[in-house]
């Protein structure tokens, strides 16, 4: 249930959000009708998320009505994106890497879908806890790592001001991850006996993230600024997160770990995906709003970046999501004592982080009705 509502309601929100709006920048392809588009995916999945959640918790029988809002409001998305990145010009390894990241996420909610039915008890699904992993698989490594490693490629160097990834990781390691995820499900539900050879491609999963985490704090260990940034923070947590998950996974095929997988998961999810996001909406939100102040060709001195969003807001911020990462991990050590410390923080956290980028917003009104008093405002065209 709180994964669900973690990958649901607020990863596939800004991660769908996100693509949306760097497809027209890295791809040079921008999504036909965004603001029809946009509004067709965020209420279905936004209804969806929370019909789920009842579904799962409440009457089984809601079930059927989330896989409708759920797969209508992804199909719009898949669809959508699928037709600009095909008609991409750009040659950028971003490009193929969403690609392979769209792909993923189809086959996420085509299994989701499938689940959701199956624990509805509309359809029968053979090997359902292999298709689970699955679904879990191809959700967080393939949709999530791999459109992360796609975005990687241009916005560490340009936000973080870094040197590039080195060609080969920009050019194999996302198809590389790719093809081992399909060997991987194959295995999984073909050969569950052999389960050496599941480990082997697991493992070679682990590697390619390992790799992509270790490059990237490498990168950043060379930044051509020192000044603190709160993206640069977030982005260190969610490599080190990422790395802690693919030592934990490694240990615990030798080593019996209790609640591996609650502790899996809070590494992966809040860690990793969810540090990383936050990271990145904390450099989007304020470029965006300062691109729609610009277009309205408002006179005078408009507030930069640092203003929209300053660090005074931001950086605490960082610091109790931090300190929610810590008391989730051990929640799954000593649940009696860290469990209500740890969903306090971390709901202080992405209330704070919400309060941030309302106070974006407010600035970003306050100008505009400066503006439209002295009549100096442009319509957006």
């Amino acid at each position: 249930m709180l994964t669900h509502l973690l990958t649901l309601g607020f990863l596939a929100q800004v991660m769908v959000g996100a693509m949306m709006q760097l497809l027209p920048v890295l791809a040079g392809a921008p999504i036909a009708r965004p603001g029809l588009v946009g509004r067709a995916v965020h209420i279905p999945l936004t209804l969806g998320a929370l019909v789920l959640w009842a579904g799962l918790t409440v009457h089984a029988g809601l079930l059927p009505i989330a896989v409708l809002l759920l797969g209508g409001g992804f199909a719009v998305f898949i669809f959508a994106a699928a037709h600009s990145l095909l008609r991409a010009g750009s040659g950028h390894p971003t490009i193929p890497a969403m690609r392979l990241a769209l792909t993923a996420l189809a086959l996420t909610v085509a299994l989701g879908l499938g689940l959701g039915l199956a624990h509805g008890g509309l359809i029968g699904w053979p090997l359902q806890n292999a298709l689970t992993d699955m679904h879990l698989a191809w959700g967080l490594l393939g949709w999530v790592g791999l459109l992360v490693m796609g975005v990687a490629y241009q916005v560490v160097p340009m936000f973080q001001l870094t040197p590039q990834y080195p060609p080969w990781m920009q050019r194999w390691l996302a198809p590389a991850v790719f093809a081992a995820l399909i060997l991987w499900s194959l295995s999984r539900a073909l050969a569950p006996q052999a389960t050496w050879l599941t480990f082997f491609l697991g493992a070679t999963l682990a590697f390619g993230l390992a790799a992509f985490a270790l490059m990237t704090l490498r990168l950043q260990s060379r930044r051509k600024r020192r000044l603190p940034d709160v993206t640069a923070n977030f982005w260190r947590l969610g490599m080190g997160c990422l790395l802690l998950a693919v030592a934990l996974w490694l240990l615990t095929q030798r080593v019996a770990i209790p609640r591996r997988e609650w502790l899996l998961g809070m590494l992966f999810i809040v860690g990793f995906a969810a540090s990383v996001i936050q990271g990145m909406l904390y450099k989007i939100v304020p470029f965006l709003l300062w691109l729609h102040l610009r277009a309205r060709s408002i006179r005078g001195a408009l507030p930069n970046m640092k203003e929209i969003l300053p660090d005074r807001r931001t950086m605490p911020q960082f610091w109790i999501h931090a300190a929610a990462v810590v008391l989730l991990a051990a929640t799954a050590l000593a649940p009696r004592w860290f469990l209500y410390p740890a969903a306090g923080i971390t709901a202080l956290s992405f209330a704070w982080l919400g309060w941030n980028l309302l106070s974006a917003y407010r600035v970003f009104r306050r100008v505009v009705r400066a503006a439209s008093a002295d009549g100096v405002l442009r319509t957006e065209d």
